[in-house]
């Protein structure tokens, strides 16, 4: 039997305690991870847009790779969610459109803002209150993306 084809135990279909507690432990970490590699620093992302260091583009390059390799992991069924099942994929059409005007708007707020998602809220557990307005911002655009999806072109 492949690690694919072996469901976790779970009776009544929740994550259990010990799950729950080793993802808040992760989250943790990674967040204490990111403000060490300063991967929040508006400097950093200044630099960045301005091409004047490498630092931020080894970051992103890394969890580019990182993220490819997780991918076909969830495709072979090697990694599953918290319940045990399959993680499916759907097939999305060939379209350069979304991807040119969602990278364009996603970096125009990067640049204005100095972070994006992620590093919002690491920004905000590590103290940084101004992230608190950034992370309000990206939930209205959010929610005024569910509102005009219908209308735009995808």
């Amino acid at each position: 039997m492949k690690v694919a084809d072996k469901p976790i135990e779970n009776k009544n279909k929740k994550p259990a305690l010990r799950q729950l507690i080793s993802f808040f432990v992760v989250g943790i970490a990674f967040g204490v991870i990111m403000v060490q590699a300063e991967v929040i620093s508006w400097f950093r992302i200044f630099e960045m847009f301005h091409f004047h260091a490498f630092h931020m583009y080894g970051v992103i390059g890394t969890a580019i790779v990182l993220g490819i390799f997780i991918h076909w992991l969830i495709r072979k069924g090697i990694i599953r969610n918290v319940r045990g099942e399959r993680i499916v994929v759907p097939p999305k059409a060939p379209t350069y459109k979304r991807y040119l005007f969602g990278g364009i708007l996603f970096g125009l707020g990067w640049a204005m803002t100095g972070a994006c998602p992620g590093p919002m809220f690491i920004g905000l557990g590590a103290g940084f209150l101004h992230f608190a307005l950034m992370i309000g911002a990206a939930v209205l655009g959010t929610m005024a993306y569910g509102f005009l999806r219908d209308k735009l072109p995808h």
